[in-house]
C-alpha cells in the first residue's frame, strides 16, 4: 500500500525500496448513455424484403423495369419520323449489300427430265429475272407452283455452288386415253392428267377409255387391258357405265357387260370360256356377266334372224323391230304398177 516502505537492513547500509503510486480511480461520467437502436427491421421494409421474394417480383425489377425503361427511351428516340427514316434505310441497305453479294446471286438456271413445253414453262415460273440473289427465290413456293404442271410428277430444286439453279423433273407417262364430252385427254397410271389431244390417232399406241368417271378409275382399267391379253388385238376400248362398272367393247360390235364388284375376276371368266369353247368368234353380241351366277349371253342380228327364219318369223331390223312382211297380193300390185 501507499506509505508502507519495508526497510530490509538499513543499519547494513541498504537501498530504500522505491515508492509506488497507485493510480486513482476517475469519478464516474455524468452523461447520459446512448439509446441502442432496435436491430428488428421496419414494418415497410419487411414488407419489401418479403416482396422481393417472389420470383414475379424479382423478375419484374430485374428485367422488366430495365426492358420497360429501353423501350421508353426506344419509343421516345423513334417518334421522330427523320430519325425513324434514317434507321430503316440505314438497315435495308445492309441488308441489300449482304444479299447481292457474289456469293448469293444466282446467274444460270439448268433443268433435266424436261419436255420442251415443261421447260419453257418452268423458266416462265421463275418469280424474278437471272441474275438475282438466292434471297429473292422462294424454292418452296416455287416447287408448288411447278407441281400444279399437269406434266409435271415430281420436282427437285436446289442452288449448286457457282450460282446456278438446278431442277431434276420428273414427268408424268401418259398409260391411257380418256374420251369424254369435252375432247381427248392423256392419263397418267394413277388417273392424274397428263396433257390434251386432238385425236385418237395422236396416241394410237395406247388404250382408251371413255364415260365420265373414268379417270377415277383409271388403274382398274389398265388392270382390266392386261388380263385382257388374248382378245387385246380385237379390244376397242373400255366404257365406263354409270361411273361404277365397265363395259370391254370389242370389235364387231361385240360387248362384256362387267359387274361392278371382281370385275378383273368375271373378265377372266369369259377369256377362259372363249378359249375352251370360241365363245367370242361366234355371231355374240353381248356377253352379260354382272350376275356372277347367271351370265347372260345375246346373240347378234344375223343369227337371231337365223333362228326366226327356221321358225318362220320375220327377221328383225337394225333398230331390233320385225320387217313388215308384204303380202302376195301387194307384190303383185306392186309388179303391175311397175309394168303398167
Amino acid at each position: 500500500m501507499q506509505g508502507l516502505n519495508f526497510h530490509r537492513g538499513q543499519g547494513d547500509g541498504g537501498r530504500p525500496a522505491p515508492v509506488r503510486h497507485v493510480p486513482s480511480r476517475p469519478a464516474p461520467s455524468q452523461q447520459p448513455r446512448p439509446v441502442r437502436k432496435d436491430p428488428a427491421p421496419s414494418r415497410l421494409a419487411y414488407r419489401l424484403n418479403r416482396m422481393m421474394l417472389r420470383p414475379l417480383v424479382r423478375r419484374l425489377v430485374h428485367v422488366g423495369l430495365p426492358a420497360f425503361l429501353a423501350a421508353l427511351v426506344a419509343g421516345i428516340w423513334l417518334s421522330d419520323d427523320t430519325r425513324r427514316a434514317n434507321l430503316t434505310g440505314g438497315i435495308d441497305a445492309i441488308v441489300d449489300k449482304v444479299q447481292h453479294r457474289d456469293e448469293f446471286m444466282v446467274r444460270m438456271m439448268t433443268i433435266e427430265g424436261a419436255s420442251p413445253v415443261v421447260d419453257k414453262g418452268l423458266r416462265a415460273m421463275l418469280p424474278v429475272d437471272l441474275p438475282a440473289s438466292s434471297f429473292d427465290l422462294d424454292l418452296e413456293k416455287l416447287r408448288e407452283r411447278v407441281l400444279k404442271l399437269d406434266a409435271v410428277e415430281a420436282v427437285d430444286l436446289r442452288i449448286k455452288p457457282g450460282g446456278v439453279l438446278s431442277a431434276v423433273v420428273t414427268e408424268r407417262v401418259p398409260a391411257v386415253l380418256w374420251r369424254h364430252a369435252r375432247g381427248i385427254e392423256l392419263l397418267d397410271k394413277t388417273g392424274h392428267r397428263v396433257a390434251s389431244v386432238t385425236a385418237r390417232e395422236v396416241r394410237g399406241d395406247l388404250p382408251i377409255i371413255s364415260g365420265e368417271g373414268a379417270d377415277r378409275a383409271a388403274a382398274e382399267a389398265l388392270a382390266l387391258i392386261d388380263a385382257a391379253g388374248p382378245v387385246l388385238p380385237r379390244l376397242r376400248g373400255l366404257e365406263r357405265m354409270g361411273e361404277r362398272r365397265w363395259d370391254v367393247v370389242l370389235d364387231r360390235g361385240q360387248r362384256i357387260k362387267l359387274p361392278e364388284n371382281g370385275a378383273l375376276q368375271a373378265l377372266e371368266r369369259a377369256i377362259a370360256i372363249d378359249r375352251a369353247q370360241h365363245m367370242l368368234d361366234r355371231d355374240i353380241a353381248v356377253v352379260d356377266l354382272r350376275q356372277q351366277q347367271r351370265p347372260v349371253v345375246r346373240l347378234g342380228l344375223e343369227a337371231q334372224n337365223a333362228i326366226r327364219r327356221a321358225r318362220g318369223q320375220p327377221e328383225l331390223g337394225p333398230d331390233g323391230k320385225p320387217i313388215a312382211v308384204e303380202t302376195t297380193e301387194q307384190k303383185s300390185a306392186n309388179g303391175k304398177k311397175k309394168s303398167g
